[in-house]
């Protein structure tokens, strides 16, 4: 028992417990809250940042950060778009997406791990560089006709239920992720690099391309998030997703990632990823719009970390406080 209780991480148990009150409180008091089709919205709206929380994740675990990843999913949103448009099948066109998302990553990888820049600075520079090809190839126009396919896709649920299949990509590759991150040699290599990059360097871990294989997995994704963004939304433009990467950040760290890195669980962040889901799509019930909307999540976030450090110098105070009496006794 004592064990289970160890094993049980503070601020998971209180994400979902905010969770639970946030839920309940919008059953009880929040007007068609509960209803089947709402809570079906509240699935697809998520779609995309559940998608990107998972390379994010990841990255921040290993000291890295990939600011460019809602312009790498609006660059391949166009490409794909403009690919149906021009007749190409959509069969084919999902696996050219896909590689140009591995291709823009890998480009940010090989400026971070072969060139020795920083990842915050790299992407910083390619969030613009990306979006800015977008808006060159598109302009500011749109590709609005889709084949049916694609738009049965982002607007239909799976038979018999109200789960929409635009979160289905995220139900396929969150095990995945956490699987990797928490039981294999792979994980563990990622929290060394993350928790300290020169150790984990002299201790044989190709850091370079571990950092490298990262970032070709954010594209990867990022372009998943692409095509599920141009279906949910029947439309593919360069402005698709502005400002989503820093929702994504903010749900990372506020699910227990540290930014310093070497710390953070797949687990937490997908509490944090409900708990934004819930609140937002509460406030959009309540008809508050999006500018107060990010205030709100910007204070929760503000809150979390305060909440968060004073935890962690509790435990650091109690600690040494338990290891000056073994001293002494």
């Amino acid at each position: 028992m004592t064990k289970l209780l160890r094993s049980i991480d503070f601020w998971d148990l209180l994400l979902a417990a905010a969770c639970l009150a946030v839920f309940l409180y919008a059953a009880i008091f929040v007007p068609n809250f509960v209803s089947g089709f709402n809570l079906s919205q509240l699935a697809a709206s998520a779609s995309e940042k559940a998608l990107l929380i998972l390379p994010m994740t990841l990255l921040i675990i290993c000291r890295e950060i990939d600011l460019s990843i809602a312009s790498v999913l609006a660059l391949t949103s166009v490409i794909f778009g403009l690919a149906v448009q021009a007749g190409m099948p959509t069969f084919d066109a999902i696996p050219l997406t896909l590689l140009l998302g591995a291709l823009l990553g890998a480009f940010n990888g090989f400026l971070v791990s072969a060139l020795g820049l920083q990842s915050l600075v790299v992407t910083l520079g390619t969030m613009a560089l990306y979006r800015g090809i977008g808006y060159i190839l598109l302009g500011t126009g749109s590709v609005n006709i889709l084949p049916p396919e694609i738009v049965d896709f982002g607007i239909n649920n799976l038979p018999g239920t109200q789960i929409p299949w635009t979160i289905v990509p995220f139900v396929v590759l969150a095990p995945v992720f956490a699987v990797v991150l928490q039981k294999t040699a792979t994980g563990k290599r990622l929290y060394a690099l993350g928790g300290s990059p020169e150790v984990a360097r002299y201790s044989g871990i190709n850091t370079h391309r571990m950092v490298l294989a990262l970032f070709v997995v954010s594209g990867v994704v990022a372009a998943i998030a692409g095509i599920v963004y141009t279906a949910r939304l029947a439309n593919a433009r360069a402005n698709n997703a502005l400002g989503m990467e820093l929702d994504v950040i903010t749900i990372v760290l506020l699910g227990g990632v540290s930014v310093f890195g070497g710390k953070g669980k797949l687990t937490g962040v997908m509490l944090a990823l409900v708990l934004i889901a819930i609140i937002r799509n509460v406030l959009a019930l309540n008809q508050i719009g999006g500018d107060a909307q990010g205030m709100i999540i910007g204070l929760l976030l503000i809150g979390s970390l305060l909440v968060g450090n004073y935890w962690r110098s509790l435990k650091e105070r109690l600690s040494r406080s338990r290891a000056l009496r073994e001293t002494k006794g």
